[in-house]
């Protein structure tokens, strides 16, 4: 009955977010009419728009997880995935008329769309948000909870319960655990002890049972968690388990087969859809504009010294993945081999060789370098997906081999074309400095960092700074 509830609700809020959205642009298409000189062409001749904000606002209404229950989330948490659903939108509609170059279609009317859209539909859930918690706190529209439990950890998880009224969950009682008198929890809600509750669970209106035990404990709730599901009452069992500095838990299900997940980088993976678009639409727009000095510098590699335009270079990507990284040659043809007899003019430390007056680079190359113009053809390896614009730099396999264990964590996200340590001096930064400053872009991930990174590194560029 409340899985039909839940899905009745889902169902309308969806259908009233979509209506909103149609709503939106014919509100949008209507005002832009009226303000300024630009007289739009008929509605009929916007309306194939709707063909395409629809679908791709209803994938990502349910991708940013729009339709998740409230009942403990912070207004903060309740908005931010409509943000992302109207940006991530915005991005692709403004995407999808660069790439079919339609021309007609005022890039105004579709800022005003995106507005008025936001606004109504952060209003809607507000107004929502309001009204819930106000009935909540008048007692109504709660859950009664049986917790599970003894000791400390028991009583804090009851106490944030009852700290948020608004949430309408009510704790009706503890059973004791430990069945110790030592260490049973020693306050008025005590209902009974852990043999006692099949006798609870059907003496007492109960919607849901918390188990709050150690991990030593969970074989012992087997029995209790199946008698849960046989008389139709929700079961849930506290998993801080693990004292993670960094990783966030989330639950997942894979075929039926439930699974606790601990990531280490939960922002980036919020928006990947919206970064990967954006690494798409950027490198693409990228490519194009370069084209004259692709051609110019292609003709200047194949005079400077004989061999292939392009150097083909194995590195690891994300999470280890082998990808061959491309950059324009800037070295001799037997650079590889040479290597090892000037070993002893590494200016780097750590697993990293960086020389400045590497002989191997020839005087094409060294200009290039300079100004990282050999790296332009990594834009490919951008759209191909095995990096991003902005992510730590791909590292070789045998350098990753030396690599210290806390030091692994940067390749938990795509490498990328630029970073902090290139707008930070790049060569002039030593090693370790060099991965803590990859690890603090991951840990303090966002799209206005990315941003920033980008254009701190124009200028970075064209000074060859730290080459």
């Amino acid at each position: 009955m409340l899985k039909e509830s839940n899905r009745f609700i889902r169902h309308a809020m969806t259908a009233t977010d979509l209506g909103v959205t149609v709503l939106s642009f014919y509100v949008a298409y209507i005002l832009r009419n009226q303000v300024g000189d630009v007289q739009l062409k008929p509605f009929s001749e916007h309306f194939f728009l709707l063909y395409l904000i629809v679908p791709v606002w209803l994938f990502l209404l349910f991708y940013f997880k729009c339709y998740q229950s409230i009942r403990i989330k912070s207004l903060r948490h309740i908005l931010t995935p409509t943000l992302k659903t109207v940006l991530a939108g915005g991005f692709m509609i403004m995407s999808f008329f660069f790439a079919f170059k339609i021309m007609h279609i005022s890039r105004a009317l579709i800022l005003m769309f995106l507005v008025i859209d936001l606004a109504l539909l952060v209003s809607i859930r507000v107004c929502l948000y309001l009204f819930v918690h106000y009935v909540r706190t008048k007692g109504y529209n709660y859950r009664s909870l049986l917790i599970v439990g003894s000791g400390r950890r028991a009583e804090a998880f009851a106490s944030i319960l009852d700290k948020h009224k608004e949430w309408g969950m009510k704790v009706l009682g503890f059973v004791d655990y430990e069945e110790s008198a030592s260490k049973r929890v020693y306050n008025s809600r005590l209902i009974g002890s852990f043999s006692q509750l099949p006798e609870i669970l059907t003496s007492n209106q109960i919607d849901e049972v918390i188990f709050v035990v150690p991990r030593s404990g969970l074989d012992r709730i087997e029995k209790q968690i199946l008698l849960c599901e046989e008389i139709g009452i929700k079961a849930s069992i506290t998993a801080d388990f693990y004292s993670h500095k960094l990783a966030k838990g989330s639950f997942e299900e894979l075929q039926g087969w439930p699974l606790l997940a601990y990531t280490p980088y939960p922002r980036i993976e919020e928006w990947f859809v919206l970064k990967r678009a954006f690494d798409v639409a950027f490198a693409s727009a990228v490519l194009l504009l370069s084209a004259p000095f692709f051609i110019a510098i292609t003709l200047a590699v194949t005079l400077g010294s004989p061999g292939p335009v392009f150097f083909r270079q194995t590195r690891c990507g994300m999470n280890g993945r082998q990808f061959d990284l491309l950059k324009f040659r800037t070295m001799v043809m037997n650079a590889d081999k040479l290597k090892s007899s000037i070993e002893h003019l590494n200016e780097m430390s750590g697993p990293v060789f960086k020389a400045k007056n590497d002989p191997r680079i020839t005087g094409v190359g060294r200009f290039l370098r300079k100004y990282s113009l050999d790296e332009l053809p990594q834009l490919l390896n951008v759209l191909k997906g095995d990096m991003s614009l902005v992510g730590p730099r791909p590292p070789l396999p045998e350098e990753v081999a030396r690599y210290d264990m806390w030091q692994r964590r940067r390749l938990s996200v795509r490498p990328g074309l630029t970073c902090i340590w290139q707008v930070s001096g790049r060569n002039n930064i030593g090693f370790e400095q060099w991965m803590r400053l990859d690890l603090e872009y991951i840990d303090n991930w966002s799209f206005s960092q990315d941003f920033k990174i980008i254009l701190k590194t124009i200028p970075t560029v064209l000074r060859g700074t730290g080459v």
